[in-house]
This record gives structure tokens, C-alpha cells and sequence, in this order.
């Protein structure tokens, strides 16, 4: 008989590695948007090689990770179906990891577009969506390890000052780039 534990190990092994990728794609996307502004042969040889990137990150790392996380989570979900499935907190974890399967099939339409040189989004809207993953992990992360404990008036604010915070850093750092001209 397999045991929780180690399908919970391989769980939160493959949400680290489905995170990475949804941290360093959206950052990828940002150079290959930045060198698509600049003149041959600089932003061609950049292209190619955001691409190649991209596609070994999106289908290597992100993809069989999110596959997997999904999987093992089912698989550990039916350890104890009853208690998950009339937990509050558990709810919610669910419709955060459904925002973050939504985001991550944004991060694909994004990707097939760059894919095709069709540069759709901004170098800034790309960094702002970046940071939405940052947010949903720690939504995640917080319901889980505090469960019912945590104060849900609390929690909610906290997601949003943490939302703010880096909406804010975000244009201070367009600020400051445009400022020195870059």
C-alpha cells in the first residue's frame, strides 16, 4: 500500500517545479517582448533564442509539472475524500489552484502567440501578470498550513496589500527604468 507521505513528497515536488516555470516563463516572455523592439540582427538572433527557451521550459518543465501536481493531489485527495471535500479551506484552495490553472493556460496562449512573432502584450503588462503567480502561491500556501484557523477577513486583506505591494514595486521599477532610459 502506498502511504500519504509520499504521495504528498511527490506533490509538493512537482508544485515547486510547476512554479518555477510559471515564475521564469512570464520572465522570458519579457525579454523576448523587450528584444522584439530592437533592430535586426539583435532582435532576431534574441527571438530565436527566447523561443527555443520558452519551448523547452513550457514543455519540458511546466507542462509534466502541472500534470503531475494535479495527478498527485487527486491521488492524495482520495486518502480522505470525505474531510476534504467538506472543508471550507479546502474549497478554497481549490478555486485558487483553478485561477492558477487558468493562468497557466493564459501563460500558453501567450506563448504560441510569441511563438509566431505576434507580440500581443506589453513588456509591463507581462511583468504585472508575472506577479500573479507570486500571489496565488502565497493564497495557496496560507489556506493550507492554516487551514481553519486562519481569519478569512485577514487573509483576503493580506492577498490584496500583497497584490498592492507589488503592483506598486512594479511601476516604481518602470519609473525608474524609464528614467535612465532603457
Amino acid at each position: 500500500m502506498v502511504r500519504i507521505e509520499y504521495i504528498t513528497a511527490l506533490h509538493i515536488i512537482f508544485v515547486v517545479s510547476w512554479f518555477a516555470g510559471l515564475f521564469y516563463l512570464p520572465r522570458l516572455f519579457i525579454y523576448h517582448v523587450e528584444a522584439m523592439a530592437k533592430p535586426d540582427p539583435d532582435r532576431s538572433v534574441l527571438a530565436a533564442q527566447f523561443k527555443v527557451m520558452q519551448r523547452k521550459l513550457w514543455y519540458i518543465i511546466t507542462w509534466p509539472a502541472a500534470v503531475l501536481t494535479v495527478t498527485f493531489g487527486i491521488w492524495r485527495l482520495t486518502f480522505n475524500t470525505e474531510y476534504y471535500l467538506t472543508s471550507p479551506w479546502f474549497h478554497l484552495k481549490l478555486g485558487f489552484v483553478l485561477l492558477l490553472l487558468v493562468y497557466h493556460f493564459t501563460l500558453g496562449r501567450i506563448f504560441g502567440q510569441l511563438q509566431r512573432d505576434e507580440v500581443k502584450w506589453s513588456s509591463i503588462q507581462l511583468r504585472l501578470l508575472n506577479e500573479l503567480a507570486t500571489i496565488l502561491l502565497i493564497a495557496i500556501v496560507f489556506v493550507v498550513e492554516l487551514k481553519d484557523t486562519l481569519s478569512w477577513l485577514w487573509g483576503v486583506a493580506g492577498i490584496f496589500i500583497v497584490a498592492g505591494t507589488l503592483t506598486v514595486a512594479v511601476m516604481l521599477y518602470k519609473k525608474r527604468r524609464a528614467a535612465k532610459g532603457v
